[in-house]
C-alpha cells in the first residue's frame, strides 16, 4: 500500500464517523419523494423522519453514545435510541430524542430548538425534515435553504444542498482526486492539519481532501486556495482550488476556473478529468465523456486514466456514447 493510498484510506475511515447518517437524509430522495413534489402541503408521511447527526473526529463519551443511538435509530430500534438520546441535553441529543419519539410533539420541539439556536444549520435541517415528514413541503424547502446558508462549513449545509438539488448526485461534494504523493509519515487527519499549517503544498491538498470528506467544504476550499497561491503554475493545485469552489447551488464557481485551466494546460489529465467529473454532476454526460476520454489519453498511466475509465464505463452503461 502506497503512502497516498494509506492517507486516503485514513481520511475515508475518519469520514465514516462524520457522515454515518447521511444515508438517512438521502432516503427522502431515493424513495422518490424529492423536494419537487407538487403542492405546498400534503398528507403526513408514514414513519419517522431521517436523522442526520455528524460528530466529525469526536471520540468523547457523549459522541460515542450518540453515535450508538444513531445506529439504533437507523435500525428502527427507536425506544432504545430514545433512551440514550434522553440522557444528554446537547442539540444533537434533543433532536434525536424528538425524532425517536415521533410524531409526539416532534415538530413543535424542532420549532423550539430552531428558535433557541437561530444560527444552527443542524437545527434548521432537521426542522425541514420534520416539516417534510409532516407533509409541509414548502416549509421544508424554506428550512433547507436556511440550513444551506446559515453554516456553510458544516455537513448539515451539504445535506440541505443535496435535498434541495435532487437532480445532482446524492454525494455531498465532488471530492478532488490527487496524483501527487501523500506527505510521507502522515497517517492521521490531525497530522495532515499540522503539516498543512506549513508551506507544504501536497499537505494542503490532502488536508483539503480530508476536510471535503468530513463535510467542511469552506475550510477545504481555503486549503486548496492556499496550495494554489504557493504553486501558481501547478495544474494540480490550481485544479484542486477550482474543484473546491463547487457548490450545488453555484456550480459555475468551479467551472469559471476549470474552463480557463483547460486552455492553459490543454494536455493536463488532472484538469480534463475533473472537468469531466463535474460535468457529470450537471447531467451533461456527453460532454463529460469527451473530457474523460481526453484525460485518459493525456495521462494513460495516471490515476486519472484509471478513474476516468471507470467513469466512462458507467456513462456508457447509462447510454452515453
Amino acid at each position: 500500500m502506497t503512502a497516498r493510498t494509506r492517507v486516503l484510506a485514513t481520511v475515508a475511515a475518519a469520514a465514516c464517523v462524520a457522515v454515518a447518517a447521511t444515508v438517512g437524509a438521502t432516503l427522502v430522495l431515493s424513495r422518490g419523494q424529492g423536494t419537487t413534489v407538487a403542492g405546498a402541503v400534503t398528507k403526513p408521511r408514514a414513519g419517522k423522519p431521517p436523522l442526520e447527526l455528524s460528530f466529525g473526529l469526536r471520540t468523547d463519551p457523549e459522541a460515542r453514545a450518540l453515535a450508538q443511538a444513531l445506529t439504533l435509530y437507523d435500525a428502527k430500534h427507536y425506544v432504545a435510541a430514545e433512551a440514550i438520546f434522553s440522557r444528554y441535553d446537547s442539540l444533537e441529543a434533543e433532536i434525536g430524542a424528538a425524532f425517536a419519539a415521533w410524531p409526539g410533539h416532534g415538530l413543535d420541539t424542532l420549532k423550539r430548538l430552531v428558535s433557541s439556536h437561530p444560527t444552527s444549520s443542524l437545527a434548521e435541517l432537521h426542522l425541514g425534515l420534520a416539516y417534510f415528514q409532516s407533509g409541509r413541503n414548502a416549509d421544508a424547502i424554506a428550512s433547507w435553504k436556511k440550513a444551506e446558508t446559515l453554516e456553510p462549513d458544516t455537513p448539515y449545509a451539504l445535506t440541505a444542498a443535496t435535498l434541495l438539488h435532487p437532480s445532482m448526485p446524492d454525494l455531498a461534494l465532488p471530492i478532488f482526486v490527487p496524483s501527487s504523493r501523500a506527505p510521507a509519515g502522515v497517517t492521521t487527519v490531525q497530522g495532515l492539519a499540522r503539516l498543512a499549517a506549513t508551506r507544504d503544498v501536497p499537505a494542503k491538498i490532502y488536508y483539503g481532501i480530508a476536510l471535503q470528506t468530513l463535510g467542511y467544504a469552506v475550510s477545504a476550499e481555503r486549503q486548496f486556495e492556499a496550495a494554489a497561491r504557493l504553486a501558481p503554475d501547478d495544474p494540480e493545485a490550481l485544479t484542486a482550488a477550482a474543484v473546491g469552489r463547487f457548490t450545488k447551488a453555484q456550480p459555475a464557481r468551479a467551472f469559471s476556473q476549470l474552463g480557463p485551466l483547460a486552455k492553459r494546460f490543454p494536455r493536463a489529465a488532472v484538469v480534463r478529468f475533473h472537468l469531466g467529473y463535474l460535468l457529470i454532476w450537471l447531467g451533461d454526460k456527453a460532454q463529460a465523456a469527451k473530457e474523460l476520454r481526453l484525460a485518459v489519453a493525456d495521462g494513460p498511466r495516471t490515476v486519472y486514466a484509471r478513474e476516468g475509465t471507470v467513469l466512462l464505463a458507467s456513462l456508457e452503461k447509462s447510454g452515453t456514447k
